[in-house]
């Protein structure tokens, strides 16, 4: 059974704040060099480093990354799932340790959103090269909305008023700021940040002030783009044992798949419903739980339609709070999650997150040596 032992992030900033002139290999070397000095691990112990990014636009950002944190025998394993990146990277490095072929991975996601690159799509007829911002997620354009308009649709049907959700994203500020002392030791410093820079004291007032962007969704109610990085270090039993780690998590259960592409908001409440059909000894209602935040409809429907317990959900605040770093996310949530659980004895934790494509994945942790 593999054992997390650390985890840690940058602040979250949004776009063009003060990390705008970082690469995500930067974002990236900062925490894993940190999570080496913080475990006693050498860098030549480290067997891989699973990396989430999804606006990088290849070249093995995940090799980038270990090279620069002088990991230069790891060959670096990059993935795209999108916002679940960064939660499906901790999956895949506890299944390498887990198959007995690793013994210590560091995994995790990280994002620029500042210094992403333009995409061009080229033509056989040579006609010029046409710009997007947005990649297709499916074959069928037509089951493949904007995630804004999906998150619109998604409130519609299980008709959340606009003023539900801006509450939603007040309650999500509020908590993040009562929260920002301690999460303080869950972030290192960069580029003079120390903590998550978005948080607000957001008045109703204010929030319903900002622009609907599709239907009962504002621009209140929806993560901003955002820079940041987050990453674990992954062990075996064995290791963890030699380490002495105080406190370490295990992943009790793991599930992603695929949904209905129209609703893509709505996956994590499919992969939650099967993760707990497989591991019927916990309680959904029983777990602290990082719901992803893109939207506060999307997080409200997982809530609601998962049976989570509203007072367990994201005590820290949310991304609406902090900001969305897309291939980061996941593991922010992850990262949150390992240090709350640290001041919980015993607790089960829940991670689940929606992505583009209509994808879903949700993650059970528990205190490592209370599995088998």
């Amino acid at each position: 059974m593999s054992a997390i032992i650390a985890a840690l992030r940058t602040a979250v900033v949004p776009r063009g704040g003060a990390f705008n002139e970082l690469l995500p290999h930067q974002l990236a070397e900062l925490v894993i060099r940190a999570l080496l000095s913080q475990t006693g691990i050498a860098a030549a112990e480290v067997s891989q480093l699973v990396m989430a990014n999804s606006l990088g636009a290849g070249g093995n950002p995940a090799r980038v990354a270990a090279l620069a944190a002088g990991l230069d025998h790891v060959s670096g394993l990059s993935i795209d799932t999108q916002c679940a990146g960064g939660l499906d990277a901790v999956a895949l490095a506890a299944a390498l340790v887990d198959a007995g072929t690793a013994e210590i991975v560091i995994a995790g996601g990280a994002e620029s959103y500042s210094r992403r690159p333009l995409r061009a799509k080229t033509f056989a007829d040579q006609r010029p090269a046409e710009f997007y911002t947005r990649p297709s997620f499916t074959p069928d354009p037509e089951a493949d909305p904007d995630m804004t308009m999906a998150a619109g649709e998604l409130a519609d049907r299980f008709h959340l008023t606009r003023q539900e959700q801006d509450q939603f994203a007040i309650d999500s500020h509020h908590k993040a700021l009562a929260a920002a002392s301690r999460l303080t030791a869950e972030i290192v410093p960069l580029a003079g940040v120390t903590g998550d820079v978005y948080p607000r004291a957001l008045s109703l007032r204010l929030a319903q002030r900002t622009p609907a962007l599709a239907g009962t969704v504002s621009l209140a109610s929806t993560a901003v783009e955002a820079d940041g990085a987050a990453f674990c270090v992954v062990v075996s039993d064995k290791t963890a044992a030699r380490l002495g780690c105080g406190f370490a998590l295990t992943v009790a259960g793991y599930q992603t798949l695929g949904a209905d592409t129209r609703l893509p908001g709505y996956a994590p409440v499919e992969a939650i419903r099967r993760l707990f059909e497989r591991n019927p000894q916990y309680q959904p209602q029983h777990c602290l739980t990082e719901m992803m935040e893109a939207y506060a409809a999307q997080a409200m429907v997982c809530i609601r339609q998962s049976g989570l317990a509203m007072d367990n959900v994201n005590v820290g605040g949310g991304a609406l709070a902090r900001g969305h770093p897309i291939g980061a996310s996941g593991a922010v949530l992850l990262c949150r999650m390992f240090h709350e659980l640290r001041q919980r004895n015993g607790q089960t934790g829940l991670c689940a997150i929606a992505a583009a494509g209509g994808l879903g994945s949700a993650m059970l942790l528990s205190p490592w040596g209370t599995q088998g």
